[in-house]
């Protein structure tokens, strides 16, 4: 039995001026899949997952993202949406001005995704606990190394329990050592909520460690795909490359 789709992407196109960034894209992710996409900077990973909860607003193409047209969607609607899908940014993106505690109550109070301030205190816990930081709890982010901020932002990602997240470039700027232990963590996070991921990243190590299936991006457009033994072994040079 073939497992649920959660996202679907059809005929994607998107351009800025002159610069064709999306041509065409398709891309199906089941329901418990961790898929990695790989490609140079600046060919449109990111635009790619901005366009699916709609922070970028594509030329053409449709996208269904657990079983609604995100592209028809109101600002009410897509909020709801957006709710479901968790998306870690490159930079982690936390206020420096706010606890870590405060980082994580922070989505809570914008979505009121539950009412009361005890129910909300064990939220934050909980997903600190799924990353192993709950002792950071009252750190200020300039306390933090770089990959205590990652789990700290992956942590404010869970705290919605999305079915979905939006990995952007997780080990990006880390060390090997931490770069594992982040992939490591995307695998236990699949794990625990029952999530389904798309990873963009450069690092094979992660992709190695937390993916099941990777799609490479040329020019707009997806040239390969496989499992990172089946892709790592391609007949073309252009595609191993990716591996090397």
């Amino acid at each position: 039995m073939e497992q649920e789709k959660v996202i679907i992407v059809k005929d994607l196109y998107k351009s800025f001026l002159d610069k064709h960034v999306l041509r065409g894209i398709n891309l199906t992710l089941h329901r418990g899949e961790n898929l990695g996409i790989m490609g140079k900077s600046g060919i449109g990973k990111s635009v790619l997952t901005k366009c699916i909860v709609r922070l970028i607003e594509p030329d053409a193409g449709e996208i269904n993202v657990l079983g609604t047209n995100v592209l028809r969607c109101n600002e009410a609607e897509l909020n709801e949406i957006r709710k479901k899908v968790g998306y870690l940014f490159q930079g982690g993106a936390l206020y420096d001005s706010m606890s870590v505690r405060e980082n994580l109550l922070f989505p809570i109070r914008r979505t009121q995704f539950v009412d009361k301030k005890r129910e909300a205190e064990k939220l934050v816990e909980s997903s600190l606990r799924s990353v192993g930081l709950l002792d950071a709890i009252d750190k200020m982010p300039s306390e933090l190394s770089g990959g205590m901020k990652k789990r700290i932002a992956l942590a404010r990602t869970l705290i919605l329990r999305p079915e979905i997240i939006l990995y952007d470039e997780p080990t990006t700027g880390l060390d090997a050592v931490t770069s594992g232990e982040i992939s490591e963590l995307i695998v236990k996070i699949r794990e625990e909520y029952n999530t389904a991921s798309i990873i963009i990243t450069h690092d094979t190590k992660c992709v190695k460690i937390a993916t099941d299936n990777i799609k490479i991006m040329q020019d707009g457009v997806f040239v390969a795909e496989g499992t990172y033994e089946e892709l790592s072994r391609s007949s073309e040079k252009g595609i191993r490359d990716y591996f090397m």
